[in-house]
């Protein structure tokens, strides 16, 4: 599902189209948008507050054999939400399953190879700090 959350809609309908997913797909909650509260904590751990409101977007959805998607994510893209939920589905028909791992392999790629990039160029202005014992003046 992370992989589903991080790809962009024509990867998802990319990767149904290679599975062949023409199963009618029935609406169990259609997509629909909504605000959640984002919450913070100081420092990492310390009290936790509401930091601000995040648009989400759901959907849930069943397949003929009675297999059920869901996908949440950040944004307002229906069609995504909806995409997502129906590669979820299809993940749970264990005969399909290694099916859309390999169809999602393309965004697993992308997404290493998009990390990797930022990795290097945070690396490329990292500052090594140091101190050295100062004698007595």
């Amino acid at each position: 599902m992370a992989l589903c959350g991080e790809a962009r809609p024509e990867e998802l309908r990319q990767a149904l189209m290679q599975l062949g997913a023409t199963d009618a797909v029935e609406d169990l909650r259609p997509p629909e948008t909504g605000l959640v509260m984002t919450r913070g904590r100081i420092g990492g751990d310390g009290r936790p507050f509401n930091l601000g409101e995040a648009t989400v977007t759901r959907a849930a959805v069943r397949l003929p054999g009675g297999e059920t998607g869901f996908a949440y994510h950040l944004g307002r893209d229906r069609a995504k939400a909806r995409l997502a939920a129906t590669l979820d589905a299809l993940w749970q028909v264990p005969e399909r399953r290694a099916a859309v791992e390999v169809a999602l392999a393309p965004v697993a790629a992308r997404r290493a190879e998009e990390r990797s990039a930022e990795t290097r160029r945070i690396a490329a202005t990292r500052v090594n700090f140091f101190t050295m014992a100062r004698g007595e003046d």
